[in-house]
């Protein structure tokens, strides 16, 4: 197996850090000025220009909503160079990514035959719901502890220990933890011809420059 593994927000280097640069790089590669990127995203203007200069705070729904926007994966905006050798990653040294009812810990990304595939530990604040307009990719969920209430395009289901959930993740979606908190492992599927290396490859006058004034 050919498998490229890189950690995903697990070097010293803090979220805000990371999503600077790789927002800036995926931004300019796709084309898109801060207007355009703010009216995809429905994130404001000023909002976008603080994340690109590592002063904004980047939160799940502000991550999931430029993935969506810049259509490509949540590790082209957090992922890291790729480490060499064994990967350890530890909980308590992943900076954690906040949303209005999940934390989300993102541990690891894989790349094998044709897929991506990154790894996270996910939290549901009991009592919390966590919703989603849709973002690239296929969504995965195992349930480790709790019950968690899932919806997906107005499909409700619920999961206890041990269950599976998968969907499309363009389809909006949710999650709820009514009876208490609840972890669980959120595998996050794409292809490998949505990474964002796809799109710069492209000639350098592609880019337009006087984007950024706009």
């Amino acid at each position: 197996m050919d498998e490229r593994a890189g950690t995903v927000g697990a070097s010293g280097e803090s979220v805000r850090d990371v999503l600077a640069g790789n927002l800036r790089r995926a931004r300019l590669a796709r084309g898109l000025s801060l207007s355009e990127l703010s009216r995809r995203s429905k994130i404001g203007k000023a909002t976008l220009s603080q994340l690109e200069a590592g002063a904004g705070n980047p939160t799940i729904e502000t991550v999931f909503s430029l993935s969506r926007a810049l259509e490509v994966p949540i590790s082209d905006l957090l992922d890291h160079r790729e480490p060499t050798g064994p990967t350890v990653v530890r909980a308590a040294d992943v900076e954690v990514l906040r949303g209005a009812g999940v934390d989300l810990r993102p541990l690891r990304g894989i790349e094998s035959g044709g897929a991506i595939f990154e790894v996270y530990d996910q939290q549901v604040r009991a009592g919390c719901r966590q919703d989603s307009l849709g973002h690239v990719g296929t969504e995965h969920t195992i349930v480790q502890a709790g019950r968690l209430g899932v919806t997906v395009d107005g499909t409700d289901v619920e999961l206890g220990p041990g269950d599976y959930v998968g969907f499309d993740a363009r389809l909006p979606h949710a999650y709820t933890a009514p009876d208490g908190p609840v972890r669980s492992v959120l595998l996050l599927e794409y292809r490998s011809d949505q990474r964002l290396h796809a799109a710069s490859d492209a000639p350098p006058h592609l880019v337009q420059p006087e984007d950024e004034a706009r």
